[in-house]
């Protein structure tokens, strides 16, 4: 196996040959508002207690309105749901486009949003937060769950993927 030295692009290039998920991470930006991001960097932490955490980069919209909130959902792509998460990748989300791609949401009663026909959804709340390097880590406590049918949307080496049965 060839070495390479070690930059910002080559390790982007490495970490991009581990297929992950898809996620939406929701926040509400203010009263029956939301913002999301699509990130891969999640990850369950604990069982007991039922622990997550998301990695934001320091200049993510999303970042402000976590540290603010404190509480924040989790939603697990589904196959087919590409332009869900071509949409919230974006850092300006428009309101013409979301509702053109159909996005509803479900807030749970202690006022996370949550996006609806998503695989999996969970709700959390903010128990530690950690800056390192240029993103912070939220560690989330699960307040609930839920899980629906069907195949996950992957990412795998800068393209989406799906399972082959």
């Amino acid at each position: 196996m060839a070495t390479s030295s070690l930059s910002p692009e080559v390790f982007r290039r490495v970490m991009g040959s581990f297929a992950t998920g898809v996620t939406v991470i929701t926040v509400e930006r203010a009263p029956g508002l939301v913002h999301g991001m699509t990130a891969n960097s999640f990850t369950s932490v604990s069982l007991d207690p039922v622990l997550v955490l998301v990695c934001v980069d320091q200049n993510a919209r999303l970042l402000g309105y976590l540290k603010a909130q404190r509480r924040f959902g989790v939603n697990v792509l589904r196959a087919g749901q590409r332009d869900i998460s071509d949409f919230f990748a974006k850092p300006q989300q428009e309101p013409a486009m979301e509702a053109h791609l159909g996005v509803r949401f479900q807030w749970t009663a202690s006022g996370i949003p949550l996006l609806g026909d998503s695989l999996a959804n969970l709700a959390c709340r903010v128990v530690a937060e950690h800056q390192t390097g240029d993103h912070t880590i939220f560690i989330g406590e699960v307040e609930s769950l839920d899980l629906a049918e069907g195949q996950p949307l992957l990412y795998y080496r800068g393209q989406y993927r799906s399972l082959q049965d």
